[in-house]
């Protein structure tokens, strides 16, 4: 029986391939990829892959792989907005670029900035740069980043987009064995239009987001 899509919980759902003994499934709804859910990997196993990475604060190539999201999110916020790193990881390099320019930021991450506390307000802006391909639950977090932002607030969204299944396979992108969903343009088109957001996709990897004031 195929899986619920964990993206817009729709049911109509197809077997996609099987790569390296891993299922991946598609919805047909929103278009998104994703792992099948006994094959996702336990907490440890993430927390391991992520100690892994070497995303230092003052990295010069890893400040400027981010440049784009934070150029896109400074450009829609006044001076002194508060703007929350969501899934900041342990080097918050995009906070630190982000304060630099004036703002306030907050961080969260569930492994390495677990304040809870900077889960009960909300934020002019949010930022959720290369997270929501990690998210198990992404409709559930996306229901969340809505609550956390303000009207009339801006998120940023940084993910590699799907294209070619013929790549798939092969992809790098795929390969991240925290990697369990894969956004298509339109994904995020539809979560848009159920959240009442307006959805700005800049291929290949970044997503301006804006909660309208009026909510739909």
């Amino acid at each position: 029986m195929s899986p619920v899509c964990p993206v817009c919980r729709g049911d109509d759902t197809c077997h996609m391939t099987e790569i390296d003994a891993l299922t991946y499934w598609r919805c047909r709804t929103c278009v998104a990829t994703f792992l099948d859910p006994s094959h996702r990997p336990t907490a440890s196993a993430e927390l391991a892959e992520y100690d892994l990475h070497q995303n230092a604060i003052d990295d010069p190539g890893y400040r400027e792989f981010l440049k784009p999201a934070v150029q896109a999110l400074h450009a829609c916020l006044s001076p002194g907005a508060e703007i929350l790193d969501y899934g900041c990881g342990p080097g918050p390099a995009l906070a630190d670029m982000l304060s630099e320019r004036g703002h306030r930021v907050s961080l969260f991450d569930p492994f390495y900035q677990p304040d809870h506390g900077a889960l009960q307000r909300q934020y002019d802006g949010i930022t959720c740069t290369e997270v929501i391909e990690h998210f198990h639950n992404p409709a559930a977090e996306f229901k969340r980043l809505d609550a956390l932002l303000r009207p009339g607030g801006w998120l940023v969204v940084m993910t590699r987009f799907q294209t070619d299944d013929h790549r798939f396979a092969k992809w790098h992108y795929r390969r991240d064995p925290t990697h369990v969903v894969f956004y298509r343009t339109k994904t995020l088109e539809l979560i848009g239009t159920r959240l009442g957001w307006t959805v700005e996709c800049r291929p290949p990897q970044l997503a301006l987001i804006h909660k309208r004031l009026d909510g739909y």
